[in-house]
């Protein structure tokens, strides 16, 4: 267990610096002047971004190789983290994207048959800073009271004037392209899916398979092996490519898939989506989400703090039925703008009432502001892939 107590102090100001547990040090500086003292483990050096907390209890290793959390410092709720380990089976991305990761308590064993490695000596390959011995939850009541601000996470030996300073070199996070930083680049025909002991019931069918084309904004892994497994063929194209070569792949469906930042200034992917429209069914997922939405001239805002984590309760309008999903964004989209639009609010978060999915049926488009394919997190929207599969087929039949 730890041995140092950190007191949650007032969350109305900067408090001064908080006692560590012994070990190599490592400090996290917020915005607001406030300074996290713990133990450095992972990677060595410096490296600032927004920080933001998730509340998966478990699933560390997807949410650290997932790509939305590009240019994020992510502050884990669950106090203990790395009891099972890590291994190559559970990555959503080869290497990490984001800049730094906060826990309570790091486990010093890694209890499972299908660990390769631990926490530790994963994060310290892969050059992500990380640091133990904070008390995550006065940091994400600061957050939540405060909203999401930027950080810097540093195991330099610097006074408290020099770190803040250093901080505030620190980009911002909105007006920032992180997509570019995050897509694969090149083409790529994906043909693998879930693995036979994960395999969900997906309801695909026998015979041809429709073909899906993603576009990756920073796309998880298992966005491509849910299409796989509901019956797509899948071909994945990077983030910058025009309209007129989407459709040269002769697409069934196109995927607009996860990925970090703003989505407000990714204008070559909103001119893709709007000249995609109407022309071939679209399913757009997170961040593919809100680019179908401003495609379609809705507003988009940021939230204080964001949702983030696989306990996240919606409901369907179109079955009245509630689902928990996994999600992972910052950004939200203006109701009344989606409807001003013509498109249907078809999903809403029940904790704070912002849009989790809306449907433009005339254009034959759908999306939704969480992660069916979740990993982390729970599988109750699964289904959606199927659902997207039967709006592509039944294009195809009437076309």
């Amino acid at each position: 267990m730890l041995s140092g107590h950190i007191s949650a102090g007032d969350a109305r100001g900067p408090r001064p610096e908080i006692p560590m547990r012994q070990g190599n040090e490592a400090r996290l500086a917020l915005a607001d002047g406030t300074v996290f003292r713990g133990r450095s483990f992972g990677a060595v050096g410096e490296a600032g971004g927004e920080v933001v907390f998730n509340t998966c209890l478990s699933g560390y290793q997807e949410v650290i190789t997932d790509p939305s959390y590009s240019g994020q410092i992510v502050v884990m709720t669950n106090p203990m983290i790395g009891n099972y380990g890590t291994n190559l089976e559970d990555e959503e991305r080869s290497v990490p994207f984001l800049s730094g990761f906060v826990v309570r308590e790091l486990s010093r064993g890694a209890s499972n048959f299908r660990s390769t490695s631990d926490l530790d000596v994963y994060l310290a390959k892969h050059g992500v800073l990380a640091m133990e011995g904070v008390d995550t939850r006065a940091l994400t009541r600061r957050l939540r009271t405060h909203g999401a601000m930027k950080g810097l996470i540093t195991t330099e030996a610097v006074d408290r004037a020099e770190l803040l300073a250093r901080l505030e070199g620190v980009p911002e996070l909105e007006g920032r392209d992180l997509v570019k930083e995050v897509t694969r680049g090149r083409r790529i025909e994906w043909e693998q899916g879930y693995a036979e002991r994960f395999m969900p019931d997906m309801g695909s069918s026998a015979g041809s398979a429709p073909h899906c084309v993603v576009l990756d904004f920073g796309a998880k892994r298992n966005i491509f092996r849910s299409l796989v497994s509901a019956g797509f063929r899948v071909t994945v194209l990077p983030a910058s490519v025009a309209a007129e070569e989407v459709m040269a792949e002769n697409p069934d469906g196109v995927m607009l898939s996860n990925g970090p930042g703003d989505p407000r200034v990714l204008t070559y992917a909103i001119e893709t989506t709007r000249e995609l429209l109407g022309k071939v069914p679209l399913f757009g997922i997170c961040l593919g989400h809100q680019i179908l939405c401003a495609a379609i001239g809705a507003r988009i805002y940021k939230l204080k703090f964001g949702h983030h984590g696989g306990n996240q309760p919606v409901k369907d309008l179109t079955t009245d039925e509630v689902e928990i999903t996994s999600q992972n964004h910052g950004f939200a989209v203006d109701a009344k703008s989606i409807t001003q639009a013509g498109g249907e609010v078809t999903h809403v978060h029940l904790n704070d009432n912002t849009v989790s999915g809306f449907a433009l049926p005339q254009k034959m488009a759908m999306s939704v502001q969480f992660h069916p394919e979740a990993c982390p997190g729970p599988h109750d929207s699964i289904h959606l892939f199927k659902r997207f599969r039967d709006l592509v087929i039944s294009r195809m039949e009437t076309a």
